[in-house]
């Protein structure tokens, strides 16, 4: 091989594994969307940040993974009987195009500190009869009216 060729396969190579990951991370959006209880949604993180994400309804719990990742676990969990919704709002000027277009912010509280959600008004609907449909006190293991 001259050397010219060497440094072509090098690039080559790195090119290969840049279409691989991001094909890796489509496969797995795809088969996280055909899943039943995902959608999508942006998470407001602890240093003040939004960062895009698939959420899930998992068995007593919410989680949220990352958009952006081949990575199969979740970056956050909140457990079901710990939240508590508080509402929503419309996006500030400010947080209009750090979420995705048509999104509420959802404010709600996870053991005693406050999380702000993004997601469409239709799932925030769901999220809201999800929470609310939990067993009842002395029936199941959480819920209190």
């Amino acid at each position: 091989m001259n050397e010219l060729g060497i440094p072509v396969l090098i690039v080559l190579a790195a090119l290969l594994l840049v279409v691989m990951f991001l094909g890796a991370m489509g496969v797995r959006r795809i088969q996280l969307r055909r899943t039943l209880g995902t959608f999508d949604a942006s998470i407001c993180t602890s240093s003040g940040k939004w960062m895009m994400a698939i959420a899930r309804y998992a068995p007593g719990e919410l989680e949220f993974l990352k958009l952006f990742s081949v990575s199969p676990i979740p970056v956050h969990r909140f457990q079901r009987s710990s939240i508590q919704l508080k509402g929503w709002r419309r996006p500030e000027e400010e947080e209009k195009h750090l979420v995705q277009p048509g999104s509420v912010i959802v404010m709600m509280s996870y053991e005693g500190r406050d999380v702000l959600i993004a997601m469409d008004y239709q799932t925030y609907n769901g999220l809201s009869a999800w929470l609310e449909a939990g067993p009842v006190a002395g029936v199941g293991t959480w819920r209190q009216d």
